[in-house]
């Protein structure tokens, strides 16, 4: 039930500040891990941005890509698989 509510006040707030269909910046940090990293990028089209960069230690990977999405929740969506990878952070 919680986790339901939050998903709405995520998707009103996308939708206060976004106009559909938008260019959204998807942000992800995590110890790199080349099978996290493969099930991150399977979020995304083989064509996507992916822009890769590594803390000053190496120690997480910070993944950003931009994608036009048609709603909020198309974006609240592709949150929820991710959350769903073990050690991801969503931003």
């Amino acid at each position: 039930m919680e986790h339901d509510e939050a998903r709405d006040r995520m998707r009103k707030a996308l939708d206060l500040v976004h106009t559909w269909p938008a260019v959204y910046m998807f942000k992800f940090i995590f110890e790199p891990d080349e099978e996290r990293l493969n099930a991150v990028l399977a979020l995304f089209p083989a064509e996507a941005e992916v822009l890769r960069k590594y803390s000053k230690a190496g120690k997480y990977l910070s993944i950003t890509v931009n994608e036009v999405m048609m709603s909020a929740d198309e974006v609240v969506a592709r949150y929820d698989k991710a959350a769903q990878i073990e050690g991801v952070i969503v931003l």
